[in-house]
């Protein structure tokens, strides 16, 4: 009861003219940001950082940061959804089904379920962390590189089965994922890790253009090898907000979608990306119809798309109550914080209670302004589909190759994309899944950093994982995935290739 009434008073703060104006501002530059391919959410963050220093209270400040934050996990399904161009990282599971039903003309429910699911999440999340949030918030400092360790584990097996048909195709790109990912310098010993001299990679390769490239260019390159493709998606738009049937297919996606993407965004590290890759694989398995997966099943929109906006929303829990970010745009908000002269941590609910409140109260305001600045704004993004592909294919590369130079200026960066671009037209020639890539990508530096913490806690041996509850519970849920998905696999083959007998 204590926490409604402090999330009321928080609600009248953001109800103050000047803080709804800086959640509109953030929340219309955080669907900008999410729209267009390479400007994530960290980059714009960090950008108007300095920004901060002139708003009129360090509420005002944090509100607008907080809403790009979101804004951009709302924008960043229509470009998936479109053109298959992951506005952002959280979307890389979208573009799975939502191009695809692109394709076959459901844009339309594609992004009105997208929206409504996110705001659905959103404001299930914000009751969450009003009520629960510090409980789970201890919960997560339980989590040490054990369980860190484990939950990378977990995370690869859902990637391998994202591949869709044999499971040692899915197993193949999480382990060249793994492998780029480990590209760089060792933080630990100092030795240079795959690089082969080649000075533009000792930092490792820069996860947007490897996104742009095998996303966006690795797209162009195989619809203009397969132009027929490309005039399917632009001609064919259909209706524009979901049937009933849509309705029944992503109710239950969407509410299981908010509970795991809140629990996966309290765990430091977890994040978005995991949160809609659970989401996706919890669909596929439990779905009547999972062969509809992968070829424009709503479910497979309306999970993921919940599960990234209510992590995102649950990450904050971490970052007020311990002072402890959990990922690299929450890293930013925590600088954005310090700036404002405000502590994160156990003490700000006591030192700074209208910030920590009101911050919390501005997400719910800022889920509404998103529904209705996106739901009207779907026929405008279906319009897109019209444009024809001599124009649209150039577009996107300009927006690719200006989104990948303007995060560092480096023209190295470029280069990434371009070889990533060419890699994932090959990858689309020999039908190979890149999604499984990406994600053992993204989780490989959590492994690599986590196993080294462990091997040390353990004195060189790995019964630590084992012993730890928490860890062990995680991986054998991890090897449960891992044995479901070959034997599916390995009894259809089996089924298919027994002689029919003969009556």
């Amino acid at each position: 009861m204590e926490a409604l009434q402090k999330l009321a008073y928080g609600l009248s703060l953001s109800f103050e003219p000047a803080n709804l104006l800086y959640a509109l501002i953030g929340s219309v530059l955080g669907t900008l940001v999410g729209v267009l391919p390479g400007l994530g959410p960290v980059t714009t963050i960090a950008v108007l950082l300095p920004v901060t220093y002139h708003a009129g209270t360090p509420l005002g400040a944090i509100i607008m940061l907080a809403s790009i934050y979101y804004g951009a996990m709302y924008g960043g399904s229509t470009t998936s959804i479109l053109l298959k161009v992951p506005g952002e990282a959280a979307s890389v599971v979208t573009c799975i089904d939502g191009y695809e039903m692109a394709k076959k003309g459901r844009a339309g429910p594609a992004l009105a379920i997208a929206a409504i699911g996110s705001f659905i999440a959103g404001t299930l999340a914000v009751c969450a962390l009003a009520l629960v949030g510090p409980a789970f918030a201890k919960f997560a400092v339980s989590f040490g590189p054990p369980e860190y360790f484990a939950l990378a584990l977990f995370g690869l097996a859902l990637s391998a089965t994202l591949s869709g048909g044999s499971p040692i195709r899915g197993m193949c790109m999480v382990f060249a994922g793994l492998l780029l990912g480990l590209v760089g310098v060792d933080t630990v010993t100092g030795v240079e890790r795959y690089t082969f001299g080649v000075m533009a990679i000792s930092d490792g390769i820069d996860l947007v253009p490897m996104l742009m490239g095998l996303f966006g260019l690795g797209e162009i390159l195989h619809n203009l090898d397969n132009r027929d493709g490309s005039s399917l998606v632009a001609s064919k738009v259909g209706r524009l907000f979901p049937s009933r049937e849509d309705w029944k297919e992503s109710t239950g996606p969407i509410f299981r979608g908010s509970f795991i993407g809140f629990l996966v965004g309290l765990i430091p590290g977890g994040g978005a990306i995991l949160a809609s890759l659970i989401s996706y694989t919890l669909e596929k398995k439990i779905s009547k119809t999972p062969e509809k997966f992968g070829h424009g099943a709503i479910a497979g929109v309306a999970g993921p798309e919940s599960a990234n906006n209510s992590a995102a929303t649950a990450s904050f829990v971490p970052l007020l109550t311990l002072g402890l970010p959990g990922n690299a745009v929450t890293a930013v908000l925590f600088a954005g914080l310090l700036i404002q002269n405000v502590q994160p941590g156990p003490l700000m609910l006591v030192k700074s209670p209208d910030v920590f409140w009101g911050v919390i109260a501005s997400m719910y305001v800022g889920n509404i302004m998103l529904l209705i600045l996106n739901l009207p704004l779907v026929g405008l993004w279906v319009q897109l589909l019209r444009v024809p592909s001599w124009i649209l294919s150039p577009a996107i590369l300009l927006i690719a190759i200006f989104g990948t130079y303007s995060l560092r200026g480096n023209f190295a960066d470029v280069g990434t994309l371009m070889i990533f671009g060419a890699i994932g037209y090959l990858l689309r020639k020999a039908r190979l899944d890149a999604g499984p890539l990406i994600m053992a990508f993204i989780l490989a530096n959590i492994l690599d950093t986590s196993l080294r913490q462990s091997l040390l806690m353990g004195d060189g041996s790995m019964a630590i994982v084992f012993s730890r509850p928490i860890s062990a519970v995680i991986l054998a849920a991890a090897a449960i995935v891992v044995g479901a998905q070959a034997y599916k696999y390995f009894r259809g083959e089996r089924t298919l290739g027994e002689p029919e007998s003969v009556t």
